[in-house]
């Protein structure tokens, strides 16, 4: 590991971490205490992904929208009008909405087909996003001067690697320039994330054949062709066998790449000393 004690970390002028785990346990709010603090660089792979390999995918999606309204179509195809995503750190709706779920279009879905496609673009997107972590250590530091980095990654992450591969080409490059941390909960958090996905929904990406397994499963279990599926009990379905597919593999990634932080832990942390502690307390030796 790039910090192979407490010593080590302790000693470090240069912290970079990774942060990985379920969306909901704490990723992005220790990532937005730590940039708060002045110190540290907040690198956001959701965020990434959404501006600089899915913009323009996003954007056309809300053309395509507008271009069902007579009046807003005519003035995009004049230019009279431009129409864009605002993607937040802590906003990713605009991702979400383009990923969109799959099932009944009365209902607001999209064909599996198209889903599928859209998954194939965010898991291209999501591996260059990735591997782009090295220039924005090399950017913060250069340009901005930060000797303190955390890459705030997406819940896919392991979607992306084979974390029973010790050559994983992402997880050895991303090993040499940062610490990687899994945020891990319990079966109370599981319950809470499923009730916060139900309300608001996150990007989500699903390895393809997983992916298929799921979607054909719910289609038998249900008895249903593909236009009749609900697009949100769908998602919310997959979402919670994703949940149980997921966690032996963030664990994994763990201990053979980095360290385990307990979401209970993580949740009292209120300044980045007291991360930085917590840390130092999780490292071995």
């Amino acid at each position: 590991m790039l910090y192979n004690s407490s010593s080590d970390w302790d000693a470090s002028k240069s912290k970079n971490i990774m942060l990985f785990g379920m969306s909901g346990l704490g990723k992005t709010y220790i990532s937005e205490l730590l940039r708060s603090n002045g110190d540290w660089f907040h690198y956001s792979v959701d965020y990434r992904i959404g501006t600089r390999y899915m913009g323009e995918h996003i954007a056309d999606n809300f053309k395509k929208e507008a271009m069902l309204n007579p009046f807003l179509a005519k003035l995009l195809q004049t230019d009279a009008i431009d129409i864009s995503a605002n993607m937040k750190f802590n906003d990713l709706s605009p991702l979400s909405t383009y990923l969109g779920k799959p099932g009944d279009p009365s209902k607001g879905g999209i064909p599996f087909k198209e889903y599928l496609h859209r998954q194939h673009l965010h898991r291209d997107a999501e591996i260059n996003s990735m591997l782009d972590t090295v220039h924005f250590i090399n950017r913060a530091k250069s340009l901005y001067n930060y000797d303190k980095f955390v890459c705030d990654t997406s819940g896919s992450i392991v979607e992306i690697v084979d974390c029973h591969d010790p050559n994983d080409k992402i997880l050895n490059v991303l090993s040499q320039y940062v610490l990687p941390i899994w945020i891990e909960g319990t079966e109370d958090h599981t319950e809470e994330l499923v009730k916060r996905f139900t309300t608001a929904p996150k990007p989500m990406y699903y390895d393809e054949d997983f992916l298929n397994k799921c979607w054909n499963d719910f289609l038998d279990q249900k008895n249903i062709s593909e236009y009749e599926v609900d697009p949100n009990e769908f998602i919310i379905w997959g979402y919670q066998k994703l949940l149980e597919n997921r966690l032996p593999r963030y664990k994994k990634i763990a201990e053979n790449w980095g360290i385990i932080l307990q979401a209970s832990d993580v949740s009292k942390v209120k300044s980045a000393d007291e991360f930085t502690s917590l840390v130092s307390e999780n490292l071995r030796g």
